[in-house]
């Protein structure tokens, strides 16, 4: 799929401007959440951390992080999407 044709399920399935759900899975290591929240803030050039909540794996060598931002566009959600996955230890992003 391209960007194009992203922007536009984008738009079809969701209200802009508000929250959009971003999941996030990687290893519960050095500082992984905290990369993970910069990466967000980075990408939509916000101040604060996003509404958030994690959840350890049953082994405890993962964790679940859900982000919430307000996001105004479609654009900003592949963004949003571009930063997550170039960020260290991130192993899936939904």
């Amino acid at each position: 799929m391209n960007e194009f044709e992203s922007l536009e399920l984008l738009l079809a399935t969701h209200h802009f401007p508000g929250p959009y759900m971003f999941k996030v899975i990687g290893r519960d290591i050095n500082g992984f959440q905290a990369r993970v929240l910069l990466a967000i803030r980075e990408a939509l050039k916000i101040n604060q951390d996003p509404p958030f909540r994690t959840q350890p794996s049953s082994g405890g060598k993962h964790v679940s992080i859900t982000l919430e931002p307000h996001v105004f566009e479609p654009s900003e959600v592949i963004t949003v999407y571009q930063h997550l996955r170039q960020t260290e230890g991130v192993l899936m992003v939904m």
